[in-house]
């Protein structure tokens, strides 16, 4: 199996996508724009060939990569980034060389237009915030008075909270009018809730072959906008309502041998033609891993390897290795630079003890949403979890 790798570097973290696709005895391409010398050595090792481009922006240079490897190498059958910047290019590139296991161009809005996302999560039988696309002021004042302030502005296909506004009232959106993106955006009534996530691998059937859920209770907008303090844990085991309402998207969309990335709000009240506190509203879908370190969070937390699960979904279509190990809290801190807190990271981190798992950099890249300093811990309970988060975000005085 001739397995193309987009971006293998980035992030870091992806070489274990590749090392364990090579374990398995795939041969793993790999195309970037990152120069060969840096790349991790055991990246270096898990591919058995690797072709630089100047830009992965530039598609004609991604092209005659994929030509020289099918020259050399044959057929190829997969191409995946499981990055959400590069969904696009994957597809683009499925569809030009033929490769069916993954969604090509025609098929790629879905996953990428939250407009879009709607008609599939009705299929599901699942509510979601009312909405209508960003069009003329007069639309927009239209439906505020529909909906109601505050109202969300979000990009129709962005990557999280970036870029995204909340209008809290009429000159808020009059404001936003006045210099409205040149890109497609949508408004959506403002849904007060927690997001809780659905996230793991299927197979080509479209059977889950690994779950798990994380809970971010803070705003994931005020995180990016308002430098709110950024983190989550994953939850010890996936709700039941959770789990229900994230097979009911996979199988409304038709999803298949991807990783998968799905956000729902855990309504915090009740919410006319949404629901009562406490139920499930549709939020978003994404066809790839949960962004920075929460594959590794998952491995900590459920005691398994998501990438050697996501590697034999590609190799075997199926699961070959089992995991009865503990399952626990892990929880995940983004703290800021420009924050002076009571302690050091690595003082965070001797007081977290045998808690800790992982206390290291965020790339510059993405740390606009999770922070700058990265520290990830695991406990038994929810208690420990406060604490840990209450710890970790004191100021100095």
């Amino acid at each position: 199996m001739n397995f193309v790798f987009i971006s293998p570097n980035f992030p870091e973290a992806f070489r274990w996508f590749c090392i364990r696709l090579r374990d398995n005895g795939v041969n793993v391409l790999g195309i970037g724009d990152a120069p060969y010398d840096i790349l991790h050595p055991d990246l270096k090792s898990a591919l058995t060939e690797y072709y630089r481009v100047d830009s992965l922006e530039d598609y004609d240079q991604t092209l005659r990569a994929m030509g020289y490897f099918t020259s050399r190498y044959g057929k190829i059958d997969w191409v995946e980034s499981n990055n959400e910047y590069w969904l696009e290019l994957d597809a683009a590139l499925r569809t030009d060389f033929n490769i069916t296991t993954g969604l090509k161009t025609d098929e790629i809005k879905k996953y990428k237009s939250k407009q879009a996302m709607k008609e599939f999560y009705q299929k599901a039988g699942l509510p979601c915030a009312r909405f209508c696309p960003v069009t003329t002021l007069e639309a927009g004042l239209e439906f505020a008075k529909t909906a109601g302030y505050p109202i969300v502005a979000k990009p129709d296909n962005g990557v999280g909270a970036i870029a995204t506004y909340k209008l809290t009232c009429e000159n808020d959106l009059r404001n936003f009018f006045a210099e409205k993106p040149d890109h497609p955006y949508l408004m959506e009534e403002f849904v007060s809730g927690s997001v809780t996530t659905y996230d793991g691998v299927c197979n080509s059937k479209g059977e889950v072959l690994f779950a798990a859920s994380h809970i971010t209770r803070n705003s994931i907008m005020d995180m990016v906008n308002e430098g709110v303090p950024t983190y989550y844990y994953v939850d010890k085991d996936v709700p039941a309502d959770v789990e229900a309402a994230g097979k009911a998207t996979l199988k409304a969309f038709g999803a298949s041998s991807r990783f998968f990335h799905l956000e729902f709000f855990r309504l915090t009240e009740a919410k006319k033609g949404l629901g009562k506190a406490g139920d499930i509203v549709a939020l978003e879908v994404n066809m790839r891993p949960a962004g920075g370190f929460t594959p590794d969070m998952l491995n900590f937390g459920q005691s398994a390897d998501v990438y050697q699960i996501w590697a034999d979904m590609v190799a075997f279509d199926e699961l070959r290795h089992t995991y009865d190990g503990p399952h626990s809290y892990c929880v995940y801190a983004g703290r800021r630079d420009d924050h002076h807190y009571t302690l050091t990271l690595p003082e965070l981190q001797a007081r977290t003890g045998d808690h800790a798992r992982l206390f290291t950099r965020m790339p510059d890249a993405l740390a606009g949403t999770m922070g700058n300093q990265v520290a990830i811990a695991c406990f038994d309970t929810l208690e420990e979890v406060d604490e840990f988060v209450k710890t970790a975000f004191e100021l100095a005085e």
